[in-house]
């Protein structure tokens, strides 16, 4: 798993996103990478991400899997495209619903592994359902629907 993440690939117009925007220094700059049929992110929670402590709070958790989802979703469009990453026209891909089920609280202190699966693509849109583990536990897990982004949002993020 050493090649580039997708988010490494999106246009600097659509790369400020808090949660894995690479050209925002102050967010959380989450990358996404195949591994086989699924797709891993990995993440270490900061102090800052307190909810009791000892605990992660919820809208992080929540965060990761919106992030980790757009990712496998821009990354499936290459995949299902037959295109290498970072060819144009980008795929660039926004949050169309989230859902999140906590399943038991998440520890701080450990890497969290963020492992998506694409369950659908059709047209604009992929579905990827998605779990986040700690120390080998499943913590949460989530859908994200993901369609591609319109291409007015990238003209107001040049502007």
């Amino acid at each position: 798993m050493d090649e580039k993440a997708i988010q490494d690939f999106y246009p600097d117009d659509v790369s400020h996103c808090y949660g894995c925007g690479r050209l925002n220094p102050h967010g959380h700059q989450l990358k996404t990478r195949w591994d086989g049929d699924e797709t891993v992110s990995v993440f270490e929670p900061w102090p800052e991400h307190t909810a009791i402590p000892g605990f992660v709070y919820g809208g992080l958790i929540a965060s990761l899997i919106d992030c980790h989802g757009t990712g496998t979703a821009a990354a499936a469009a290459y995949r299902e495209a037959g295109r290498d990453p970072g060819t144009e026209p980008a795929f660039r891909y926004v949050t169309a619903s989230l859902s999140v089920r906590y399943l038991r609280p998440t520890p701080m202190g450990v890497p969290l592994e963020i492992r998506g699966q694409v369950r659908e693509i059709k047209g604009r849109k992929v579905v990827v359902t998605a779990t986040v583990t700690a120390d080998g536990e499943i913590c949460a897990t989530g859908e994200v629907i993901a369609v591609q982004m319109p291409e007015h949002m990238a003209a107001k993020g040049s502007s």
